[in-house]
């Protein structure tokens, strides 16, 4: 390695070479600042805040308009359900399709437990998407 401290005529020595400068100082620090206050405001005007545990019922679950029968609604009205995605709203379809076949006139899904037979749905998925759905059984349950 090279002696820092060693004078090469015609340059600067290396140590002073490997330095910032003045305006380059100020530059970073200019930079550094607009850096800072960018990411105050973006804290100030959003701030988040996720309670542990998570509530029973979803914040903005009554904004929905209905809830949605996973033996009736179509692939569009599927994904539009929270967290469950286009893949998964396919895959609850195929699986509907398969079970109307082999057991004709009864719901495929019958409660919020019968989701786990589908791939790709476990019973934390089924838990978060309890809110957003409705079966069969609830209905008959607040008929009058």
């Amino acid at each position: 390695m090279p002696d820092p401290h060693k004078v090469i005529p015609g340059k600067p020595p290396l140590v002073d070479r490997l330095t910032w400068t003045l305006p380059q100082r100020r530059a970073l620090l200019f930079l550094l600042t607009l850096l800072c206050l960018g990411l105050g405001v973006r804290y100030a005007c959003n701030p988040a805040y996720v309670s542990n545990p998570q509530p029973e019922r979803p914040a903005r679950a009554g904004q929905l308009a209905d809830r949605v029968d996973p033996n009736t609604a179509d692939l569009n009205t599927l994904i539009a359900v929270p967290q469950l995605g286009e893949k998964r709203a396919q895959a609850i379809i195929e699986f509907r399709d398969r079970q109307r076949v082999r057991r004709p006139g009864q719901p495929p899904f019958r409660t919020a437990s019968d989701l786990t037979a589908v791939n790709g749905i476990g019973w934390a998925m089924v838990d978060n998407l309890r809110p957003y759905l409705t079966f069969p059984n609830d209905r008959a349950a607040t008929r009058p």
